[in-house]
């Protein structure tokens, strides 16, 4: 049984980030056939399927998530030796994957590091802090922004900003005025918070528990984007992070009192990624 190659282990651990042979081809700027081809002489080599071809994408098999854990990392080292030796003057390209669970603060950090880097290709995505943990530590993305994750070993994380809980409401409703609220007083309101698995969620279930508080009117919304125009469409309340969506003078947010502890946010890499010039490069924004 031969060893198997760095262009093996390469297109395996593009091709199982990417969930996709074709974008992997694309990103490391071959042909699908070659990635197909490393991918089946890596399979062979192992006596092992390493990933189900369905419609939808690739899915990673159990010997494929488990080679993954490795691949990723010597990927990850396998780019970090070729930046050391070329020692690049400026970053002119490269793919960094990111996802966050508010809009901000991540594209405003976005946003600067485009204007510097305007060659880098960044895809950006929303996830809940569930998924974004898993995102993490499954290495499906290069940096999470998000807020109080689980830190440990396997990553780095760089601090941001701390940050509570506001009510969000519209300029012309009752409470427009306030400068805080009890939830005790949003009893009768309908309450627009963010989707199962996010840490809004749980924390406002949590802290309506801990105070006998019951809720009848509850709306949930899957994006920011849209609890924020549910908001200005006069649906309810929101609860959010504050400066977690746009500013905007149509909304008006305060603290809760109920909720008055103070939550983090971070940008979180794997360990290994953390020296990766382009990620150094993002993280030094902060």
């Amino acid at each position: 049984m031969g060893k198997p190659s760095p262009y093996q282990i390469m297109a395996f651990a593009q091709a199982a980030r990417e969930r996709s042979f074709s974008q992997a081809a694309s990103i490391l700027g071959v042909t699908q056939s070659s990635v197909t081809q490393h991918v089946a002489n890596l399979e062979h080599s192992m006596g092992a399927q390493l990933f189900i071809r369905r419609r939808d994408g690739l899915k990673l098999t159990r010997a494929g998530r488990e080679l993954f854990d490795v691949a990723d990392r010597w990927a990850a080292i396998n780019d970090l030796v070729h930046e050391r030796i070329a020692d690049y003057s400026a970053l002119e390209d490269g793919h960094l994957r990111i996802t966050a669970t508010a809009p901000r603060p991540a594209l405003p950090l976005i946003a600067e590091f485009n204007r510097q880097h305007p060659k880098i290709l960044i895809d950006f995505t929303l996830k809940n802090w569930t998924q974004n943990t898993a995102a993490i530590r499954d290495r499906e993305v290069d940096i999470a922004v998000f807020t109080d994750p689980a830190l440990d070993d396997s990553v780095f994380a760089r601090w941001v900003e701390d940050v509570r809980y506001h009510v969000f409401v519209r300029g012309d409703h009752p409470f427009a005025g306030r400068t805080r609220v009890s939830l005790s007083e949003l009893q009768e309101e309908t309450i627009i918070i963010t989707e199962d698995g996010s840490l809004t969620q749980k924390t406002f279930y949590e802290t309506s528990r801990k105070h006998g508080l019951t809720f009848r009117k509850i709306v949930k919304m899957t994006t920011f984007a849209v609890v924020k125009e549910a908001i200005l469409h006069g649906l309810g309340i929101g609860l959010l992070l504050e400066n977690s969506i746009h500013e905007t003078q149509r909304l008006v947010s305060f603290p809760i009192d109920e909720i008055d502890r103070t939550f983090r946010n971070y940008i979180v890499v794997p360990r290994e990624k953390e020296k990766l010039r382009p990620i150094h490069q993002f993280l030094s924004l902060v």
